[in-house]
């Protein structure tokens, strides 16, 4: 592996940082985005539970909020509804879109980064071509060619090119995997988060 950094010369090194950076959110990415923390079996009928109960306050509602995104948009509900049992319902949609927001910037944090990446691996294997090639025309002079410069400047052009492919592409893949899974998700949220206001404040 060294032999190979070593050939690809000191364009490769920015590449092999991106490729840590992409592998750290890729997997990060992905034990957060598991439909468990997300959307858990049971967590609509235990907001739907609780606020007829009137618990707005207390451990249950809580544990709610921290189990998963879900439990946190609906404990925001069961706060409402246990404070206001005869609430607007719009005030009560209202309270559930602002929390809705914050849990969608939650989901989507890092995704950014990560396309990013995926953009920018094959512009910095471009560079690191761009390099090589520089490398290719230095080794001609008035004497000849420098066979060592040259097929330096030749595997510096390759590996930076093959490099930044590597990480742009798995990178794109992921990205828009989790970029539809993200998607999904919020759907979802937003279904029950209805659900629940149909169960607890019903339209008159």
């Amino acid at each position: 592996m060294f032999a190979v950094i070593q050939a690809a010369g000191w364009p490769i090194w920015p590449l092999l940082i991106a490729s840590v950076i992409a592998l750290a959110l890729i997997v990060e990415r992905a034990l957060s985005l598991r439909r468990e923390r997300v959307l858990p079996p049971g967590a609509l009928d235990a907001a739907i539970a609780l606020a007829r109960r009137g618990q707005g306050k207390g451990d249950a509602t809580d544990q709610l909020a921290r189990g998963s995104m879900l439990g946190r948009v609906l404990a925001t509900g069961v706060r409402y509804v246990a404070g206001n049992p005869k609430g607007p319902r719009d005030a009560a949609k209202d309270a559930l879109e602002e929390t809705g927001r914050a849990v969608a910037h939650e989901l989507e944090k890092y995704l950014s980064a990560l396309g990013t990446i995926a953009s920018v691996a094959p512009l910095m294997g471009l560079f690191g071509t761009v390099v090589g090639m520089i490398e290719i025309f230095g080794s001609q002079d008035a004497t000849g060619t420098d066979p060592a410069q040259l097929a330096h400047g030749i595997s510096v052009a390759l590996y930076n090119t093959g490099f930044g492919l590597m990480i742009a592409i798995p990178a794109m893949i992921f990205y828009r995997m989790y970029r539809a899974r993200v998607d999904a998700f919020l759907v979802e949220l937003e279904t029950q988060a209805v659900h629940f206001l149909d169960a607890t404040l019903p339209r008159h």
